[in-house]
């Protein structure tokens, strides 16, 4: 098992390192010690740190050992080991210990250690750059970006998304810069726009009014250059712009409009937020703007072309007029068509052109390739019959000058209504960002705390520690806490919690939540990126951004696919050529208006644009879109197409106990008094004895203890002398001369004080009915039995059994004893049990059930369960109140509650089984349409499929499979968890 364990470490620590996988991390280690940055580490006399690679650990006591070891070395700070990755993490002095010395001492130790990492002497980093891209149509374009992206020295992962028309790179900042991305984008023919840079710091633009000359502009620049810790500034005179960077916890934007605004003449300049489109939607909106303008456009052309080809043509007077010869056999009507269809080919189909040159300039081909080839090969053939007619005294002439310009115009149709629904995808965002208030109410305090008075500011303008003012049904401006008043306030829309949460002094509020009944004034803790609804947005994009395995499939077939197709074009084109020159079929089968050579032509351009693989590319995305969305609006963030993946073949969860199937909280349940003792006195003593001890029973033990002092809001009990905390037994100390000893069995033992029958009987009751038994002595003598337990969470059971009913089993894995353990599980329902198991043996369980065969999900809080939820298949963290829970998990349970286990489980069941409908919509269109388009029904039936005909197919194919994808937003939780009860309580 050792050996097996090793080797999966091994394996592990390889493509953590060869390939910068995003998966395996370990959050319980820190990138750098708490208030410590990167560039401080190699400041003499400050900490340090370094990362080994120590090979020959194969369980938990190993990692033990080593961390001991080196814990002895003068110098040492903290020393954190992963047995998992095989990696150690040391925080040391380096004017007391050096790297080598911790080397040395790990080998000695009788492993094999090597520095990896030597972050106090490096300031190497990982930074994470997000650009947006325009004018990419289809797969092949987003491949060609992200292989120019993997190719420069220092890209350490890229990543490029289709539907949301975005690139997420990591690199190395001390090796690239962004810019040199942006021109690497760039060089491949697209145009690239920085989002963001991934750094550390706050944003903002401001409008000047005011300013006359750039003289002033340049004294504004210096006033604010001199600010501490402004980062850079960026004027944009034509517009009178200022972008600022700057570090939010050192200064904020209503520091800069004071600078301004007291710069120069007293009143002279006015500084106001500028006012930006919201990113994303604003470019969108363009886009939508630019396809319908086109569109627009070719259908004031293409109309008459279209009447004059179809319509015209019957009715006799007009037709004699547009059959009227003007040199030798070239007509009038041939003239109109073609003056009319010439601005929608070149003019209005200039972006097609251009995509073409990008593809084919960076060696791929696109959409756009074939669509160039297909009105192309119609509009020059056309342009020859018109030029060949208008220089012969018989040749009459047929062009296809329709079958260009509608085939343009039917694709322009097609891309209007796509990015229509592409759009409506990414909602989910648009309506987070949209939670953030408009405006603040600011408080200015007197030095005793009383308001002196109130304004009204734009909540962008607010900076760390502001106080601010939430008035009954406004929402809270900010992440912070309460500092006065009480209040009931609605966090559905963050964290899906559909019932209001009480706040009063000292609880958190999250910034975009509604206050529901009382005034609050709350410190504003983190603003801007740093709020809890900037980190969601950027989660989800983060999600939307994860290109799923599946999708893999989907960009090898367009790798080969735009070539297969332009050979099968051609191959058509030639088969009915040459089976029209070698009298291969009757000469009825050719219409009157053409000959076998155009009909030949027609075949093989209905093939070329029938075959496009754009729908192929919006598959997966749309719907990973669409999917995360749905699960952010119901209070589950799913990280990603991987996540989604994994999600749906789950069949097996690993679930943690504490504060996963129980509520986390200790809490008294019973009170047995073995002496004649009134409960107020005894808690009394129990309460002073415990009241210093951080242990989570001994503050179930307080609080309880609080009830028989109800009159009292913080009750101040009894002072404790020569208190003693033992570690894993309890208590001691002197309370008001008498000695109390509180805590396990083992601990009266240990202290000669004798256990009475009765007092055994209780506990092993207590034991039985998965709870603590807490011993209370009292001078010696065994007074009291607390039996302290921690509740199930309601449903818990529930949700076990609709897990069965679903075909997934359910296992607990939990540190604790197994008779508390074997109670639990028993009461949930639950078969298997695995107790008393470090954090290491439930990953080492993990690795059990995958190679069995399960695909495993883990649920637990994040913290201790960090190994077990990296090793998982799909990692879910129940609650999302720790940086840990949301950095370890692949999915992240905002509510807390257990029934969303199911929710993620079938909604990702339900998001995959759309990625499927979407490629047999995609690949149906293509199997179908491109035999028909070849004429494969055309000798039984007659019926043949012109071009411009096949080009709405193929626009109807990619507007399909994204409707399809936007059904999703109709995603009902199961009906079992709707119709919940649990005792008298309803699960909303």
């Amino acid at each position: 098992m050792a050996t097996k364990f090793l080797a999966l470490a091994c394996i592990r620590k390889e493509r953590s390192y060869g390939d910068l996988s995003p998966r395996p991390r370990y959050p319980s280690m820190p990138k750098y010690p708490r208030g410590v940055s990167a560039r401080e580490t190699n400041v003499e006399g400050s900490e340090a740190k370094a990362v080994f690679s120590v090979m020959g650990m194969t369980c938990s006591a190993c990692a033990g050992s080593v961390e001991k070891a080196v814990k002895r070395l003068p110098g040492i700070r903290e020393a954190v080991v992963d047995v998992l990755n095989n990696k150690a993490q040391v925080l040391f002095y380096p004017s007391f210990v050096n790297e080598e010395t911790i080397r040395e001492t790990i080998e000695d130790a009788g492993f094999e250690a090597t520095l990896i990492q030597e972050e106090g002497t490096s300031d190497r980093s990982t930074q994470v750059c997000r650009v947006r891209i325009n004018g990419m149509t289809c797969t092949s374009c987003s491949s060609t970006v992200e292989q120019a992206l993997q190719a420069i020295s220092g890209v350490q992962k890229a990543q490029v998304a289709l539907a949301t028309e975005e690139a997420e790179v990591h690199y190395d900042p001390n090796i690239l810069s962004y810019n040199q991305i942006l021109e690497a984008i760039s060089e491949t023919g697209f145009e690239a726009i920085l989002l963001s840079t991934g750094e550390d710091m706050g944003k903002i633009g401001l409008k000047i009014d005011g300013v006359r000359t750039q003289n002033s502009m340049r004294i504004i620049e210096n006033s604010l250059q001199a600010l501490p810790g402004v980062q850079s500034v960026d004027i944009d005179p034509e517009v009178n712009k200022i972008s600022l960077s700057y570090k939010p916890d050192v200064t904020g934007p209503r520091n800069f409009i004071k600078v301004i605004e007291s710069t120069g003449t007293s009143g002279r300049f006015k500084a106001t937020i500028f006012p930006e489109g919201g990113g994303r939607e604003s470019h969108r909106h363009e886009e939508i703007k630019q396809y319908r303008r086109s569109f627009l456009w070719s259908l004031v052309f293409t109309v008459p072309v279209f009447l004059i080809s179809m319509i015209f043509m019957y009715i006799p007077g007009i037709k004699h007029a547009l059959d009227t010869k003007i040199v030798n056999m070239l007509s009038i009507g041939a003239i109109l068509r073609w003056v009319l269809s010439t601005p929608v080919q070149f003019i209005i189909g200039r972006r097609f052109y251009t995509g073409s040159y990008k593809a084919l300039r960076n060696g791929s081909a696109n959409m756009d390739v074939l669509i160039a080839l297909g009105t192309n090969a119609a509009y020059f053939y056309s342009v020859y019959s018109v030029l060949r007619s208008a220089t012969s005294p018989s040749f009459e002439s047929t062009d296809f000058f329709e079958t260009s310009s509608m085939l343009i115009s039917f694709i322009l149709l097609g891309k209007y209504l796509e990015v229509l629904a592409k759009g409506k995808t990414s909602e989910a965002i648009a309506k987070l960002m949209d939670l953030a208030p408009v405006t603040a109410i600011l408080l200015a305090l007197d030095d005793q705390g009383n308001v002196i008075s109130e304004e009204e500011i734009d909540s962008r303008l607010i900076q760390r520690n502001d106080l601010i003012k939430i008035i009954p049904g406004a929402k809270v401006a900010s992440d912070g806490f309460v500092i006065w008043g009480q209040s009931h306030v609605n966090e559905s829309m963050i964290t899906g919690e559909a019932r209001p949460v009480a706040k009063r002094k000292g609880d958190t509020v999250i910034g975009g939540t509604v206050n529901e009944n009382g005034v609050l004034h709350i410190k504003a803790t983190r603003v801007g990126s740093e709020s809890a609804l900037s980190q969601i947005v950027r989660l989800v994009e983060s999600a939307q951004m994860a290109i799923a395995p599946v999708q893999k499939f989907a960009d090898r077939i367009s790798k080969y696919f735009v070539p297969l197709v332009i050979i099968l074009s051609f191959s058509t084109w030639l088969a009915w050529f040459l089976a029209g020159k070698l009298h291969g079929y009757p000469g009825s089968w050719i219409p009157k208006s053409m000959d076998s050579f155009q009909l030949a032509l027609q075949f093989g351009i209905s093939v070329m644009v029938i075959a496009c693989p754009c729908a192929l590319g919006l598959a997966t995305p749309t719907a990973v879109m669409v999917g995360t969305g749905v699960g952010a609006s119901q209070g589950v963030l799913i990280k990603g197409g991987q996540a989604l993946e994994s999600a749906h073949k789950v069949n097996c969860v690993v679930f943690d106990k504490t504060g996963t199937l129980t509520i986390g909280k200790p809490v008294v349940v019973s009170t047995r008094l073995l002496k004649n003792l009134a409960l107020r006195d005894f808690y009394e003593l129990a309460a002073a004895a415990e009241v210093n001890s951080e242990h989570p029973l001994a503050k179930a033990i307080v609080e309880y203890a609080k009830k028989f002092r109800e009159d009292e809001e913080n009750p101040k009990w009894p002072e404790a002398q020569d208190f003693e905390s033992i570690t894993g037994h309890g208590v001691k100390a002197i309370v008001r001369n008498k000695e109390v000893i509180m805590g396990n069995k083992s601990l009266m033992l240990e202290n000669n004080i004798p256990i009475s029958i009765d007092a055994e009987e209780i506990l092993a009751e207590t034991e039985g009915m998965a709870q603590t038994g807490i011993l209370v002595s009292i001078d010696r003598e065994v007074t009291g039995v607390l039996a302290i337990s921690d509740p199930l969470k309601p449903g818990a059971r529930e949700v076990i059994s609709i897990l069965k009913s679903m075909k997934v089993k359910s296992i607990m894995v939990t540190g604790d004893n197994w008779g508390t353990a074997n109670s639990i599980a028993g009461e949930v329902g639950i078969e298997t049990v695995i107790a008393e198991a470090k954090p290491v043996q439930k990953a080492e369980k993990v690795k059990e059930l995958q190679a069995a065969g399960y695909t495993v999900a883990v649920v637990g809080d994040g913290i201790n369960d960090s190994p077990a939820l990296v090793a998982a298949d799909v990692g879910m963290a129940i609650g999302a109140g720790t940086d840990i829970a949301i950095e370890a998990a692949d999915i992240v349970l905002m509510k807390s509650n257990l029934e969303d286990v199911i929710t993620a489980i079938d909604l990702s069941r339900k998001t995959f089984s759309r990625i499927r409908l979407n490629y047999i919509w995609a690949l149906g269109y293509n199997v179908l349409g491109i035999p028909i388009a070849a004429g494969a029904l055309f000798p039984g039936t007659g019926f043949r499929l012109p071009p411009w005909i096949a080009g709405a197919a193929m626009a109807a194919s990619s507007v399909s499979v994204v409707v399809c994808s936007l059904l999703l937003k109709n995603y009902k939780r199961p009906k079992k968890l709707e119709n919940l009860y649990i005792g008298e309580i309803r699960i909303e």
